[in-house]
Parts: structure tokens; C-alpha cells; sequence
């Protein structure tokens, strides 16, 4: 029996691993998206990469991923799915959707993947109770609210600026998931936040008014929440 329970702890871990690896599928499909211009696919494709890494961790923490397959680093397979799909594809994106100013769409693109790319070195990315510490390098968030607002290429660029530099501040971002305080409201912000933005995606990113109102209220929350965390200061 207990090789039999051993055998079925490695099968579900593979699995997990093969759940997180299954983000550079969902990648390569919103990529084909965006040459193409199918913004609203690409958000889809990209919307199924967030799921996945919304519950692959909880899973492998579940099956004991790292006693179990101590051979396979779950982590470092998560950061770069995550980086495809976070930041990688939403740079070129963003490139190919005129989003920056004329003649700034590299400068633009430059600071997203270099920025991200410190980010994801960082060997500290998140505080004692789970903030991220600095800008966590969603820009494929950052994207959809540029696309979805409509979004001049004046702010596109400014906001790409300042997102980049707090990419190194000490500045306090919150984890939805993660994060103890205000979890269940934070959950459901964000399932709630899932559900407009799928009405969005399947109005080709032109939402009634009433999204749009739901889209930023839920960004106004995890904005003055991480505000409040960070003014708190590091005492809790």
C-alpha cells in the first residue's frame, strides 16, 4: 500500500508540474493572437494562463509538491511561464498596438522586460505577510486596463515610467490570494474582477459602462489597499 500511495503522490505532483508547464501553450496562443491583432483572444489565452497560476500553487502545496518531486523546481518553471505571459507577450503587444508614443514603442517595451526582468531576480519578492515588494510585473493587467480605458499613449508611456521604477521601490503590492487580511473581500474582488473582464473580452474589449465602473472599482481597491499596507509601514 505504501508504494502504492507513493506512486499516486508522484502522478498527481507530475501533474501539477504539467498543469504549471501548460502556461507556455496558453503563451504561444495568445502570441498568435496578437500578431495577428486579435486583442480579445489574446486576453482570453492570456486569461487562461492566470487561472492556471492562480491554482497551481495552491495544488502543489496540496500534493507536497517539493518532498515529493524534489528533483523538479516548481518555482523556477512558474517564473517562466509567468514571464511569457506577464510580461513578454503584453510588451509585444502593447509594441504592436501603437500603445506607446510614435518612434517610443522599444523604450517602451525595454522598460517593461527589464524591469520585469529585475523584478523576477529579486530573491526577496514578498513581504512577511505576502505583499509583493515593488511592482510585481503584471503588465498583462497593466495592458488590459490600457486597452480596455482606451488609454492615450501619453499615459501609456508615463505610466510604463513610473510602474518601472517601482518595480525597485519598497513600495507594497497586494497578493489577492495570499495575503491574510482582507482575504475574503480581496477574493472576491477579484473573482468578481474575473467575470468582467471575461463580459469584456467577449464585447471585443468595448464593456458597457457599468464594467468599466466595476473594472476600476476593483482596481481602486487593490490600488489603496497596497497604499495602505505601504504607509503601514513594515511594524503591521
Amino acid at each position: 500500500m505504501s508504494d502504492a500511495a507513493s506512486h499516486e503522490q508522484r502522478l498527481a505532483a507530475a501533474a501539477v508540474h504539467t498543469l504549471t508547464a501548460s502556461g507556455v501553450v496558453w503563451a504561444f496562443l495568445a502570441l498568435i493572437a496578437a500578431v495577428q491583432g486579435d486583442w480579445p483572444l489574446m486576453f482570453a489565452w492570456l486569461g487562461v494562463a492566470l487561472f492556471v497560476d492562480g491554482i497551481d500553487g495552491p495544488l502543489a502545496r496540496k500534493v507536497g509538491i517539493n518532498r515529493v518531486l524534489p528533483g523538479w523546481n516548481g518555482e523556477i518553471l512558474d517564473l517562466v511561464v509567468d514571464y511569457l505571459t506577464y510580461v513578454f507577450i503584453p510588451a509585444y503587444a502593447a509594441v504592436a498596438g501603437g500603445l506607446f508614443p510614435a518612434n517610443f514603442g522599444l523604450v517602451g517595451a525595454a522598460i517593461i522586460c527589464l524591469s520585469s526582468a529585475g523584478f523576477f531576480a529579486k530573491r526577496n519578492q514578498k513581504s512577511s505577510d505576502n505583499y509583493f515588494v515593488g511592482f510585481p510585473a503584471v503588465w498583462n493587467l497593466v495592458l488590459f486596463y490600457w486597452m480596455v480605458f482606451d488609454s492615450g499613449p501619453e499615459l501609456v508611456m508615463a505610466s510604463t515610467i513610473a510602474l518601472g521604477l517601482l518595480t525597485f521601490f519598497p513600495i507594497l503590492f497586494i497578493h489577492p490570494v495570499r495575503v491574510a487580511k482582507f482575504r475574503n473581500v480581496s477574493l472576491t474582488v477579484t473573482m468578481v474582477s474575473f467575470v468582467l473582464a471575461l463580459i469584456t473580452v467577449t464585447q471585443d474589449l468595448a464593456p458597457a459602462d457599468w464594467v468599466k465602473a466595476g473594472l476600476a472599482g476593483a482596481l481602486v481597491y487593490l490600488i489603496g489597499v497596497s497604499l495602505w499596507r505601504t504607509l503601514l509601514g513594515s511594524g503591521k
